[in-house]
Formats: C-alpha cells, sequence, structure tokens
C-alpha cells in the first residue's frame, strides 16, 4: 500500500448509515472486579495477507464468546472481507483463503462494523494479541476512521504465568492445545482458531481462580508483574 493509498483510505467519508452505526458504538468496559465466571468476553482470530502489520491485510475475521463462564455456541462470528487489491501470497498456504473467497467477501467497512457490534464493550482475548489487535486497529482506523480502545489480554501469556509446572516457554497454540489434550477441528480458520483458543482459555481462567484470579482486573495485575519478571536479568 503506498503512502497516497493510505491517506485516501485514511479521509474516505463514511456513508451516513455506516457513519451513525459507527457513532453509535459503545465505549469498551474497563477491567475491574467483576468476576471472571460473570464477564463477557470476546475470543478473536484473525487471518491476514501475511505478517507485515503495516502493510498486509486482515481477509477474515473469526470470534466467538465467553459469558457466564462458558463458550456460547449461539454467539459466534465469522467474515471473510472482500480485498479489490489482494494478490495470491504464501499466505494461502496456511489460511487456505482463496482468492474467489476473498472477491466474494464482504466490504470491509461494513465486516468492520458488524464485528464491532457484535463485540460490544467487551473485552477480548487472542492468542500472541499484539498481532491481531495491531492488525485490528489498522483495519479499524483505515476504513473506518475508527480508533480501537477495547482491552486485548494475551492468551499465549496468561498461559505460562497460571501454568509454570508445563515448562513450556514461548509456546504456540499448538504447544498449549496437545498439552491440555484439546482437540483442533481445523488449523489456521479464524473461527476454529478462536474456538480452541477460547477452550484454553477457560482452563486458564479455572487455574486463575485456584490461585485467587478472580477478575480481570487482578489478572492484569498478576500479567504486569510476570512481564516484569520475564525482562527481569537473570543473576
Amino acid at each position: 500500500m503506498n503512502a497516497l493509498t493510505w491517506l485516501t483510505r485514511r479521509h474516505t467519508t463514511l456513508p451516513p448509515e455506516q457513519q451513525r452505526r459507527r457513532d453509535a458504538l459503545p465505549a469498551p468496559a474497563v477491567p475491574d472486579e467483576t468476576p471472571l465466571t460473570q464477564r463477557r468476553l470476546v475470543v478473536l482470530d484473525l487471518e491476514t495477507s501475511g505478517l507485515d502489520m503495516k502493510r498486509d491485510q486482515v481477509l477474515s475475521i473469526g470470534a466467538v464468546v465467553i459469558d457466564n463462564g462458558a463458550i456460547q455456541l449461539g454467539q459466534q462470528f465469522e467474515c471473510t472481507l472482500h480485498r479489490d487489491d489482494h494478490r495470491v501470497s504464501a499466505s494461502v498456504l496456511i489460511h487456505g483463503l482463496a482468492p474467489s473467497a476473498i472477491a466474494a467477501g464482504i466490504e470491509p467497512g461494513e465486516a468492520l462494523l458488524a464485528f464491532m457490534e457484535f463485540l460490544g464493550d467487551s473485552p477480548l482475548l487472542a492468542f500472541h494479541a499484539g498481532f491481531d489487535q495491531r492488525m485490528l486497529a489498522r483495519a479499524l482506523k483505515e476504513t473506518l476512521n475508527l480508533r480501537l480502545r477495547h482491552p486485548f489480554f494475551d492468551v499465549a501469556e496468561l498461559a505460562p504465568l497460571l501454568c509454570p509446572e508445563a515448562e513450556i516457554r514461548n509456546g504456540g497454540l499448538d504447544d498449549w492445545t496437545r498439552h491440555f489434550g484439546l482437540q483442533v477441528q481445523q488449523r489456521h480458520h479464524a473461527s476454529a482458531d478462536a474456538l480452541v483458543t477460547a477452550e484454553l482459555a477457560l482452563i486458564l481462567f479455572s487455574r486463575a481462580r485456584k490461585q485467587q484470579i478472580a477478575s480481570l482486573k487482578t489478572l492484569e495485575q498478576r500479567l504486569a508483574g510476570w512481564r516484569r519478571r520475564q525482562q527481569a536479568p537473570s543473576l
């Protein structure tokens, strides 16, 4: 994407109906003392055209809801985005999204608005959340001129924090699903990856409660301390 294209997208005027829907989106909830078992959380996975967070595009969004301490299978989101300028790349071998699927996808503004309406004010969970967070934030800014302010929690951080006995350092999603014996129906498919990440998150939340971590606020505090320990020089 060249600079002119970026500037054009950044200042694109939304159709009135999309602007109305964007302006009606709720403010995100702040992590507080609400028990994890009573908190609605949205587990997100993105498939993208590559791993360059400045140039590559979001191609597919998959999400499931955790609410009342369980995965709500009746609340799922799945969407492929239409991309006029999509080119076949090596990433197709990973996510399997053929050019025909991208060509038949939903207009990006409509797709992203629909996802944000599905998300509501809920915090987000993802595995290696930093990538998903940055890719989603850029897509929202370029397409809707909307700033992503929802808190993200990284399941890849929660797992070693809450299960140090597993001795899995820098583990991927496959490492942790094998550790807990979870069945993965289809990897590198947004909805399937979101579902298995949600299953992993529920196991981790059970471990958290046994460690007197009952809310997102407490979890956030424990994560901050864990990160400091990880960054401290070893003696």
